[in-house]
């Protein structure tokens, strides 16, 4: 029996390590897939520069910012989307489904409002992001690779800087291993605010990050598209775990160039597909 369980796991370890290389190709990025309970690496892609690679999070941080806000006590509102932003000459503007309702967190969340997240950011003070990202491990080493970069947050001048921070935009660069990480805490947390789990949840089923969710498998996850300045090129993210509501795996992957919801996520869902096939 003993014999059998791992020769299982080394089938399944090796079909989704080739599902991975397959998938990712020979494009610029990493990919990193975890086994939610024991933290062990399953399948992975260009392992190095998951672990070396620091880059801004994008929206894939919002999880951590609702968490800041909850943290905070301060109450989450619900907002109505004007659409059009601007932070610190930055044009940040919501490409989502236009809506005259206010959006609750959980909305807000499953399309990646970068409005309701920027308001939401003036009230906080700047030790609430601070706090909870480096709580999250966005800024500690994962123990999965020798020679780990360690993401760094610089600490807000201004209320535009928290703004940017909170949609992981700008003052923040972390990498894949630290983001997988961070999204494993995210699955194991028992006591996850339901407004946080349901976000997220909500991301895969209407949300940014629907492409991520293959058929007969319920997903928790958010992508992330931002701006690298030191390229001028967007990159692409997605973090999330499955199934859903009792985690076995998380995965993050992170392209050089593209966007979250439409070149990251579809990857992820096949990933998903293959590690967690529908009885």
């Amino acid at each position: 029996m003993v014999l059998c369980a791992i020769l299982l796991a080394q089938l399944y370890a090796a079909n989704l390590q080739q599902a991975m290389d397959s998938l990712m190709g020979n494009r610029a990025g990493a990919a990193v897939a975890l086994d939610v309970d024991s933290g062990r690496i399953l399948a992975h892609y260009h392992l190095k520069v998951a672990a070396q690679r620091l880059a801004p999070p994008g929206s894939a941080v919002k999880p951590f910012t609702l968490l800041a806000l909850l943290s905070s006590g301060s109450p989450t509102r619900a907002i109505v989307c004007r659409r059009t932003l601007q932070i610190g000459g930055r044009q940040m503007d919501c490409t989502h489904p236009a809506s005259p309702d206010p959006l609750d967190a959980v909305a807000a969340l499953a399309y990646s409002c970068n409005y309701y997240f920027a308001s939401v950011a003036r009230g906080l003070r700047n030790s609430d992001l601070m706090e909870t990202f480096t709580r999250a491990g966005l800024t500690s080493r994962t123990g999965l690779y020798a020679e780990e970069a360690v993401g760094e947050i610089i600490p807000p001048a201004s209320v535009e800087a928290r703004q940017l921070l909170a949609l992981g935009e700008a003052n923040i660069r972390i990498t894949p291993l630290e983001m997988v990480f961070a999204y494993r805490k995210l699955a194991l947390q028992r006591n996850l605010p339901p407004t946080v789990r349901n976000g997220l949840k909500a991301a895969t089923e209407y949300g940014t990050a629907r492409l991520a969710r293959p058929a007969g498998v319920a997903v928790a996850g958010k992508t992330g598209t931002a701006l690298d300045p030191a390229s001028g090129q967007a990159h692409a993210w997605f973090a999330g775990y499955a199934p859903a509501d009792s985690p076995r795996i998380v995965l993050v992957v992170f392209l050089e160039q593209g966007t979250g919801g439409r070149d990251a996520a579809p990857i992820a869902s096949k990933l998903f597909q293959v590690a967690l096939p529908a009885p």
